[in-house]
């Protein structure tokens, strides 16, 4: 029998404010964790691209964004290359989604079963109204005797959070949007070590886990449509971030905080319930290949991802010891372009953006946390330096992820760590060689900022922006 499969995506949410994954603040997500608990939790799992439109086309298409042509805040450019629901539907599934429509959507004219979005759903922020068509779409599938894929998208804990002076609006849209289940104010937070610890900090935190805490009421009501129709043993169901917090040095980048996500997957049939897989890579690209396997269905050519079905029934599987992960542009089609590769314990991260001289500009600047950073930065060198770091950038970056988990210590020019930077160093270039990457000249002469000035150009004419 064919699985139903159910992706619950939150937009922006860090892999550290799940309390399965040792988020520091208590009670955040009762519902996600119980998930975790049903299933397995993966220690190493990353979306491709840290950013809502190209990280969703990535999981739709099992391609990196410069192979599916969507790496930025657009459909995909090239035509007929296949997608998820697109071959779920041709092996017999009804396919529906609920949320973040167009950003989850790789062609615009491609048509779902269902598709209500944001101001059917109180902007997104309304959990008892996703229950509400959620459980519709189940029924229907189930009354026509065909399993379902359901794309259950929340638009928490995105910007502006709960309990922010800017979301006041939405509660006088119909149907509006509600109030979490639970509140935080700024002495229930930590501020983690990315960021500097600020009053201000602390505030926009604690709006920001309200938003969470949001996010998790609404996986909560899918979880319960599904015990009420009595499926779960045949459904599997994933659980993911499509990048990680709107705060700096995290979404739109290649940091730790930017790609790693809270990856969880229940399936009772298959999976071993209460499972920590900390063995094993997963990747954004590696979904798409996966569900097809777990369906039935035909994998397409032209995919990079690679099933890890065997991982979910307990197996080793090679090749997994590392993932890739790139930017390209911003939604205010700002163009940063970046390339990082990651192991369990290090990061190199390479930057033709940076020349000293270009600054950088996205989404995280708008909220109290930056503004705070750079005001505290006025009288405190290392807060001075952080924002620098941010704003600026280096053409390269490397990070011990196993002693300095923030990215707070580039250690690119540390000779000690030579050896380990041109073994990082080599693994990206292969990969970009091998994924037929635009940027794999510029990366063998990064030392040229005249080549990197020159892609700078050709990025801009190929995908618009500044």
């Amino acid at each position: 029998m064919q699985p139903n499969i159910v992706l619950m995506t939150a937009d922006d949410m860090n892999w550290d404010a799940v309390g399965a994954y040792g988020c520091p603040v208590a009670g955040t997500t009762p519902n996600i964790d119980a998930l975790a608990e049903g299933g397995v939790r993966f220690e190493y799992a990353h979306v491709t691209i840290a950013v809502c439109q190209p990280s969703r086309n990535v999981l739709m298409s099992g391609r990196y964004p410069h192979r599916n042509t969507g790496e930025g805040f657009f459909n995909l450019r090239e035509k007929g290359i296949p997608i998820l629901p697109e071959i779920l539907r041709g092996a017999g599934y009804d396919v529906g989604i609920i949320g973040k429509v167009g950003h989850s959507t790789p062609y615009h004219e491609f048509e779902w079963d269902i598709c209500p979005d944001m101001k059917d759903l109180g902007m997104g922020r309304n959990p008892g109204v996703y229950k509400k068509h959620a459980a519709a779409f189940v029924e229907r599938s189930r009354a026509a005797g065909r399993p379902f894929f359901l794309m259950y998208n929340s638009h928490d804990p995105h910007r502006p959070f709960y309990g922010n002076d800017k979301e006041e609006w939405y509660s006088s849209v119909e149907p509006p949007a509600v109030a979490p289940s639970r509140t935080f104010t700024a002495d229930d937070v930590v501020a983690p070590g990315h960021l500097a610890d600020l009053a201000e900090v602390r505030l926009e935190l604690s709006e920001y886990y309200n938003s969470v805490r949001r996010c998790d009421d609404t996986v909560g009501e899918l979880l319960e449509v599904l015990r009420q129709n009595g499926i779960e043993e045949n459904t599997i169901v994933i659980f993911l971030s499509d990048n990680g917090m709107a705060f700096p040095f995290a979404k739109t980048n290649c940091y730790l905080h930017s790609t790693r996500t809270p990856w969880i997957m229940r399936w009772p049939e298959t999976i071993r319930p209460g499972t920590h897989e900390a063995e094993h890579f997963v990747s954004g690209v590696d979904l798409m290949p996966t569900l097809l396997e777990a369906a039935g269905a035909p994998l397409p050519d032209g995919m990079d991802g690679t099933s890890f079905l065997p991982v979910l029934r307990g197996d080793s599987q090679p090749g997994r010891e590392m993932c890739f992960t790139q930017f390209h542009q911003t939604a205010g089609r700002r163009n940063y372009p970046m390339r990082c590769v990651q192991t369990k314990r290090f990061g190199y991260i390479f930057n033709p953006w940076s020349n000293g001289e270009r600054v950088f500009k996205n989404e995280s600047q708008s909220g109290r946390t930056f503004g705070a950073m750079k005001a505290a930065g006025e009288s405190d060198a290392t807060i001075a330096e952080r924002v620098k770091l941010f704003l600026y950038r280096v053409p390269e970056e490397l990070y011990d992820f196993a002693s300095d988990p923030n990215a707070l210590v580039n250690l690119v020019d540390e000779g000690a760590h030579a050896s380990e930077l041109d073994r990082l160093r080599g693994a990206l270039e292969a990969w970009m060689e091998r994924t037929g990457d635009p940027a794999l000249e510029t990366f063998r002469d990064r030392d040229s900022r005249e080549a990197c000035e020159r892609f700078m150009r050709d990025v801009a004419a190929d995908m618009g922006g500044e």
